[in-house]
């Protein structure tokens, strides 16, 4: 590819990328059905009880087994990271980065590959795995660079004497438990995998059981890259036996995990007794973006609905809620509503398809269920329905992208449902909008749509949400991009201060230490 493909790319000649996708689908298909270990100490794990990845376009499909972990061997897994960790925080801070860089080149280069694997086990289209995977690899480049322009976290400080030198230094807490999720199956677990692995951790990554697949990418990239057996190990199983069990396990010093609220607040609270421990978690959100009277109507359609709809709306930073101006709703909501009924919903491996399926049964039951209360009390204004394609995709997990007129204080306008639906309603002013708008738990992102420059202002001053968008056709609430936007929250259901991309991740993955050397 002559460009890199990040979530903002709209226009662009993709002829040969396509191409060259169809040659890496093959390529991939031809692996299907594999058995794939756990990775325990730079080894091969086998324990012959089998977690199944199934394409959700095509759920008898089956795409690889993976032997899971059994619990008892957390402490041999933990043991062996907590003996690994001891060198590689030893390991001078340039090598740290040198290794990390070279992974990030080899992901890179292997970026078709992982990429259409993530197309069919995650159901995510061909540009947003490929973008998954490009900031996969950017991530790994932003958190090496941070390391290096700090110099390794080494600071003198000033002198009480003229005898004496002292340093302020950044210490590796040791072994670090990464939690990712499914949607983000390459980026999450190496974005969160990085910053603790540059800081000198260990970590145990412990992926989604809906995406095993996408972490075996990253193991070979590590490895490959030279990073020493047992500093990086993955384990498979489910997320309420081996990944409660993990973050339960006294040997870890810290945990980063991306998912659910209830999930994250319980994490949370585990790792706030006996000792202090740092928990990164990113929650969720329920995201906002104001149209105001205006606004450019045709970017405000386009970027919600690419924020509404992209990957069927299972991102955290999704758009779920939208607040248009009276006198502009009739005609946003027409053409909101006609991009939604014209998106072409099916397989995603293929070059014309924008919105794949939602990752699980239990997700089109949610769906099912969240339409049952809409019909009820609001206007379905496109979508609504479960979607039966034919042929090979008859029992797929497709859903209609769907909007719907709802009030503000509506339970779905104001809880994460992770799915491709999206509630519009109007507002008088703006400052009636920004007040909608903060009236919620969650606070990840939001955008505005305004040629007002004094209202952008307000906006990017007023609103509670850690990344803020104004007039982005590309994606009213999406898209942010390491070194571009630092991915962090505000409230506590949205993602914790120490979440995400920011310029200080790689810091927090480690502690402080005063060092006074005086002259002898």
């Amino acid at each position: 590819m002559s460009f890199r493909i990040t979530y903002s790319v709209l226009e662009a000649d993709l002829s040969t990328l396509h191409a060259q996708f169809d040659d890496a689908l093959r390529a991939v298909r031809g692996q299907l059905g594999a058995q794939l270990p756990s990775w325990i100490a730079g080894e091969a794990f086998r324990s012959g009880d089998l977690l199944e990845s199934h394409n959700p376009a095509s759920p008898s499909e089956l795409l690889a087994s993976f032997h899971r972990t059994p619990i008892p061997e957390l402490d041999r897994v933990v043991r062996v990271a907590r003996e690994a960790q001891r060198d590689w925080g030893a390991t001078h801070w340039e090598e740290r980065v040198r290794i990390l860089r070279k992974a990030a080149d080899l992901i890179s280069e292997r970026r078709l590959e992982l990429s259409a694997r993530m197309t069919l086990e995650v159901g995510k289209s061909r540009l947003e795995s490929l973008g998954d995977v490009e900031e996969s690899a950017d991530l790994l480049r932003y958190y090496a660079r941070q390391l290096e322009e700090a110099e390794g976290f080494r600071k003198p400080m000033a002198r009480l004497s003229p005898n004496e030198d002292t340093l302020s230094v950044l210490r590796p807490y040791g072994v670090f438990a990464v939690i990712s999720p499914f949607n983000f199956p390459l980026a999450l677990a190496a974005g969160m995998s990085a910053g603790a692995l540059l800081g000198g951790n260990a970590v145990i990554l412990k992926p989604s059981e809906e995406t095993p697949w996408c972490a075996e990418g990253l193991y070979h990239a590590l490895a490959d890259a030279g990073l020493p057996p047992g500093v990086f190990q993955v384990v498979h199983g489910e997320g309420e036996s081996l990944g409660a069990a993990l973050v339960r396990h006294p040997g870890v010093d810290g945990v980063s995990f991306t998912g659910s609220k209830a999930v994250g607040m319980a994490i949370h609270r585990t790792l706030s007794t006996g000792r202090v421990r740092p928990c990164f978690l990113e929650l969720g959100g329920k995201n906002p973006a104001i149209v105001c009277k205006d606004a450019d109507l045709e970017a405000a359609i386009e970027g919600c609905f690419r924020s509404a709809f992209g990957l069927s709306g299972q991102k955290c930073s999704a758009l779920s809620r939208i607040y248009v101006h009276e006198s502009r709703l009739n005609d946003f909501t027409d053409g909101l509503a006609r991009k939604a009924l014209e998106a072409r919903v099916g397989d995603p491996s293929l070059a014309s398809v924008f919105t794949g399926p939602v990752i699980n049964a239990a997700a089109v039951q949610r769906f099912e269920r969240v339409m049952d209360e809409a019909r009820q009390d609001g206007a379905v204004i496109a979508g609504g329905e479960r979607l039966y394609l034919e042929g090979a995709l008859a029992e797929g997990h497709f859903v209609a992208p769907t909007v719907v007129a709802l009030s503000h204080g509506h339970r779905l306008m104001r809880e994460e449902l992770f799915l491709p639906f999206v509630g519009v309603t109007s507002f008088r002013t703006l400052e009636e909008a920004l007040r909608l708008a903060n009236d919620c738990d969650y606070g990840l992102t939001a955008g505005i749509f305004s040629r007002d420059a004094a209202d952008v202002e307000r906006f990017m001053a007023e609103a509670e949400a850690g990344v803020l968008y104004a007039n982005r056709r590309t994606g009213a609430t999406t898209g942010a991009w390491p070194g571009v936007q630092s991915f962090c929250g505000w409230k506590s259901s949205g993602a914790s201060g120490k979440g995400g991309c920011g310029p200080y991740y790689v810091s927090q993955c480690m502690r402080e230490q005063a060092q006074t050397r005086m002259a002898s």
